[in-house]
C-alpha cells in the first residue's frame, strides 16, 4: 500500500488545500492529512478545531485519515509507515523554502520522498493567511474556503 502524508498547519483549510488533498487521494492508496500544532505560528484555530474543520471538508474522501501532530515531520512520517510527503507549490516563491525543507527531511530520513503538487490555476493565489486577513476585516471568503470554514471564520471573528 502506498501511503503519503500531507502536512501543514491548515489554519484554516482552503479550497487550494482541498484540491491538493483530492489529487493526492487519486494518486495514493492512503493519505494522512497531518495537522501541525504549530504553537509558534499562534494559529487562529486550535488544533482540535482545525482537525474538525478538515474532517468536515474532506468527508467525501474515503482513503484519508486526519490527525494532529506535534513532532518532527520526518519522525511522524516514519510512524505512519508512509513513503513520503506531499507538499503544495502555489508559486515559484514557494519553491526555495520547500526545496530546503525537502533536502533537510532527506538528510534526516534518506528514504523519505517529497512530492510537489500544484493546485488548479484558479486556486493558486489562495493562502490561509490571506483568507484569515480578509475574514478578520469582515470580507467574504466564501469563494476561497468550504462553507463550514467560512462560517467558522465568521464565528471566530465575531467573538
Amino acid at each position: 500500500m502506498k501511503k503519503v502524508v500531507y502536512p501543514g498547519t491548515f489554519d484554516p483549510i482552503t479550497n487550494g488545500h482541498i484540491d491538493l488533498v483530492e489529487r493526492a487521494c487519486r494518486l495514493f492508496d492512503h493519505v494522512t492529512l497531518a495537522i501541525a500544532a504549530s504553537p509558534k505560528k499562534n494559529p487562529l484555530f486550535t488544533l482540535e478545531e482545525r482537525v474538525a474543520l478538515c474532517g468536515e471538508t474532506l468527508a467525501h474522501l474515503d482513503n484519508i485519515e486526519i490527525v494532529g501532530f506535534n513532532t518532527l515531520l520526518a519522525d511522524f512520517v516514519q510512524s505512519q509507515n508512509a513513503q513520503g510527503v506531499v507538499r503544495g507549490l502555489r508559486a515559484v516563491s514557494d519553491f526555495e523554502y520547500e526545496f530546503q525543507l525537502a533536502n533537510m527531511n532527506r538528510a534526516l530520513r534518506p528514504d523519505m520522498e517529497s512530492l510537489f503538487l500544484t493546485p488548479a490555476e484558479h486556486l493558486s493565489f489562495i493562502s490561509s493567511s490571506l483568507v484569515r486577513e480578509i475574514a478578520s476585516l469582515g470580507g467574504d471568503v466564501s469563494k476561497f474556503v468550504h462553507p463550514v470554514v467560512a462560517e467558522a471564520l465568521k464565528d471566530k471573528f465575531s467573538q
